[in-house]
């Protein structure tokens, strides 16, 4: 934010999904309070907007969301390339106990992440061309059982058809993987969009005792499966 603070929200501009007009960091947190985040929302091709009226206030700072699930395990996404957001997070995370930075994750652009891993070295973080150098190696050599430097101690997430050349997929790779004290995170499709497993038919593509990471965006229809 324009003072200096962390903001969730899902997109770099506010246009597409509130009554506000553009970058979120152009705006303090206090601005940011008095948009209302649910004005853009539509389910019928613009004919309704639900939630219009109903989001003035809670955009959350990542403050607060953490401050909410004390415990819980989060996926942070930083947005941009920009190296200052990675100040910026490292400096909230580095407040933190060890333990609870254990159940974070954080990845986006090669700088900021280069920034978090130096700054919070006890950090998994991961960034396209990380991920690629890691893969890359890994493809080369994993047959001996080496993790490249970049899969240690990181967060990965890649889409299923490229995963099934992975040396030791399943099972051996993720066993690899947490004795790295990494996460992996299986995607769907081409991993371009954020496709996620997002219907019980589409579980029957992950292999069977698959124990890594699974990415989807409807938790409530196959969270139950697992219960």
């Amino acid at each position: 934010t324009k003072d200096g603070q962390l903001a969730v929200f899902h997109d770099a501009i506010l246009d597409y999904r509130t009554n506000g007009t553009g970058r979120v960091r152009d705006y303090t947190m206090a601005e940011l309070k008095q948009l209302d985040v649910g004005y853009g929302y539509t389910a019928d091709g613009g004919r309704s907007y639900p939630f219009r009226g109903q989001g003035v206030g809670l955009m959350p700072s990542l403050a607060e969301v953490f401050e909410h699930f004390p415990d819980h395990p989060f996926l942070i996404n930083i947005k941009s390339n920009d190296p200052y957001e990675g100040e910026l997070l490292a400096e909230y995370l580095l407040q933190l106990p060890a333990a609870r930075r254990a159940k974070l994750a954080a990845y986006g652009g090669e700088r900021p992440m280069a920034v978090l891993k130096e700054r919070v070295p006890d950090l998994r973080v991961m960034s396209l061309d990380s991920m690629k150098r890691g893969l890359v190696t890994y493809l080369l050599v994993g047959w001996t059982g080496y993790v490249p430097a970049e899969m240690r101690q990181a967060y990965l997430h890649l889409p299923l058809k490229y995963a099934r050349y992975l040396w030791g997929w399943p099972h051996r790779f993720i066993q690899r993987i947490e004795a790295a004290d990494s996460l992996f995170v299986v995607v769907a499709g081409s991993g371009k969009w954020s496709e996620g497993f997002d219907t019980v038919e589409s579980l029957k593509e992950i292999p069977p005792n698959y124990s890594g990471g699974i990415w989807t965006n409807r938790i409530d229809r196959i969270g139950p499966v697992f219960k």
